[in-house]
């Protein structure tokens, strides 16, 4: 029996088994033929590239991850080429299915899909650009060969662009620099030249090879669907599409090392109930194939599970479809085993080796989780006892790298994470889950080397208005924060951009404050950068609090009396008790209403 080296990767947006998770009525036709870019010949790509045994042969394969600082473009960028190769796209950011990333515009977990151009099958992955999710970006880098860069033309490289190009040079990615936004008009030729230098720089910076160093360069405007290999705001309108960049795609983009006669194996890097997603890195893996998973321990290799491949799935522009095998490079879900979860290795039954993880950078921030014991408990939630919120939080564990769980006393759990935007988006989901929980303060999670306290520090992008400058620099002197580099922004007139190093403690509950004091026209954009020695006690950060003083009703005449007095968190008829926090003090001072 011969099978596949499959790397897993997992989709975090279902826990339903693989019989279940997809329905014939819940997807659209991925194809249509059309005015299209989509032709026969391509919807026999895969036909004419597959091998006897039925796997696609791996040189017609290319692995690729699209990569960026936040609001640069990826997931726009992402449905522009779905629509190029025929995919049917119900609407903008197709890919983002979690309700959370529709609301708030952003991107929380990778997800994979393909597309097929010129004989050549596409495995494209669309990642956060937020450092908070970074566990998603690394979970999914050693599954591919290539990254397309995408870069603001206007912006340039900001903090986020610089913590996911370090982790596709550390594993060895020629990525492909994709200067967009360039129909801007504050955006000219020179403007993208001097981009191209800064880029230049932070690989350079980042420790790039010769080779990684001579990076492709394009310019697009995902906005409007074309991308071109030479600078121009305003292409022919037979030239208004996305094929330049699927050609480089093509051209620069390695296939997979990959044999098909090698046993198989798989590497889980995310797990969603019983479906294990990932790239097939050797062989063919086929229907009722006998694996087994493997992970590594302190006494050596330990086998977990041993059954058969009962089903297998591939993404296809936006609908997912069965298949009765697949071949190394291949991108592949796969259903069978119940027990390996992220980090193990599922493979043939020969094999006796798993697979090396990934690396992962650790969590900076920390909050306390538990049963809710206030006087108000069981009126908002369901889901209240501390055994349901500690298997909540361990299933999220399976299935977020980035997230770790320790049990602690009094049905408590203490949660490890990369910041406060990755642990408000749980406690979000858990609310609308029906549950129903007491959480901590977030803490900075410090170490301790050779005697020396260590914290975690951040570099921070600020981009405001000259007259709000001042105002900023005075709030984060206060919390411990260093300049590095300070200047205006080109192509806006009357804008600073600053970059800082700060330790994530000054940083925690300062976005509101931020944005108050720029008034809401300022940006700010942060990424872990290491662990350094502590540096000291943070000046006069906190304000007081309001706590109501008696249980009751809230009126409006009440908190009518109380505006002045600082943000109130609550309005009329909602019910407060003896101790509760409603609002925040305009002082340093906590105050009894």
């Amino acid at each position: 029996m011969v099978g596949p080296l499959v790397r897993a990767l997992f989709s975090t947006t279902t826990r339903k088994s693989i019989s279940s998770s997809y329905s014939s009525s819940s997807f659209v036709k991925p194809f249509t033929h059309g005015s299209r870019f989509f032709s026969a010949a391509t919807a026999t790509a895969a036909a004419s590239a597959t091998e006897p045994g039925g796997a696609l042969d791996p040189s017609r394969l290319r692995n690729v991850a699209v990569i960026a600082h936040v609001d640069h473009g990826k997931t726009t960028l992402m449905d522009r080429l779905l629509r190029q190769c025929g995919a049917d796209i119900p609407h903008e950011r197709a890919l983002d299915s979690n309700q959370l990333e529709k609301e708030r515009g952003i991107t929380i977990a990778s997800k994979i899909t393909s597309i097929s151009w010129k004989e050549n099958e596409l495995n494209m992955v669309d990642t956060p650009g937020h450092a908070d999710f970074g566990g998603e970006v690394e979970r999914v880098v050693g599954m591919v060969e290539g990254a397309i860069l995408v870069v603001d033309a206007g912006e340039g490289p900001l903090a986020q662009t610089k913590f996911v190009l370090a982790k596709a040079l550390r594993y060895g990615l020629r990525p492909i620099l994709l200067m967009n936004k360039v129909d801007r008009p504050s955006v000219s030729e020179e403007r993208c030249d001097e981009v191209e230098s800064l880029v230049f720089d932070l690989f350079a910076n980042l420790g790039a090879t010769e080779e990684q160093l001579d990076f492709p360069v394009l310019y697009a405007s995902a906005k409007e669907g074309w991308a071109s290999s030479t600078f121009t705001k305003n292409p022919p309108a037979d030239a208004k599409n996305m094929s330049q960049l699927l050609d480089a795609i093509v051209k620069y983009v390695p296939p997979p090392k990959a044999s098909l006669d090698e046993p198989f194996k798989m590497l889980v890097d995310d797990y969603v109930g019983r479906i294990l997603t990932g790239r097939i890195t050797s062989g063919v893996v086929r229907i009722n194939d006998r694996v087994h998973g493997l992970r590594d321990s302190d006494a050596g290799v330990v086998k977990i599970e041993e059954g058969k491949i009962v089903k297998l799935r591939k993404n296809k522009g936006m609908v997912s479809f069965d298949v009765d095998c697949a071949g190394a490079g291949d991108i592949i879900s796969v259903a069978g085993l119940k027990s390996p979860s992220i980090g193990h290795t599922v493979a043939n039954v020969e094999v006796m080796i798993p697979l090396p993880t990934v690396e992962l950078d650790p969590p900076t921030i920390s909050m306390t989780f538990g049963v809710n014991d206030s006087p108000l408990a069981g009126l908002d939630g369901s889901q209240l006892t501390g055994g349901k919120i500690g298997d909540r939080l361990l299933a999220e564990a399976e299935t977020n790298l980035a997230i770790n769980v320790i049990p602690g006393l009094a049905e408590s759990y203490e949660v490890q994470g990369r910041g406060e935007l990755q642990l408000g988006i749980l406690l979000e989901n858990m609310r609308r889950e029906s549950f129903e929980l007491s959480v901590s303060p977030p803490k900075v999670m410090y170490k301790i080397e050779n005697g020396v306290k260590l914290e975690p520090i951040e570099e921070v992008t600020i981009e405001v208005n000259e007259e709000h400058v001042g105002l900023v620099m005075e709030a984060l002197s206060h919390r411990r924060a260093e300049v590095t580099d300070m200047g205006p922004v080109p192509g806006n007139f009357g804008r600073t951009r600053m970059t800082l190093t700060c330790p994530s403690r000054g940083l925690v509950g300062y976005r509101s404050v931020f944005s108050s004091d720029t008034r809401g026209t300022g940006f700010m954009h942060r990424a872990f950068m290491a662990y350094e020695k502590y540096r000291g006690p943070l000046g006069n950060v906190r304000k007081g609090v309001l706590v109501s003083c008696a249980r009751g009703t809230i009126t409006s005449y009440a908190l009518m009396s109380l505006e002045p007095r600082g943000t109130l968190f609550v309005s009329p008829g909602v019910e407060a008790y003896d101790g509760m926090i409603v609002g925040e003090h305009s002082r340093d001072t906590d105050l009894d209403v």
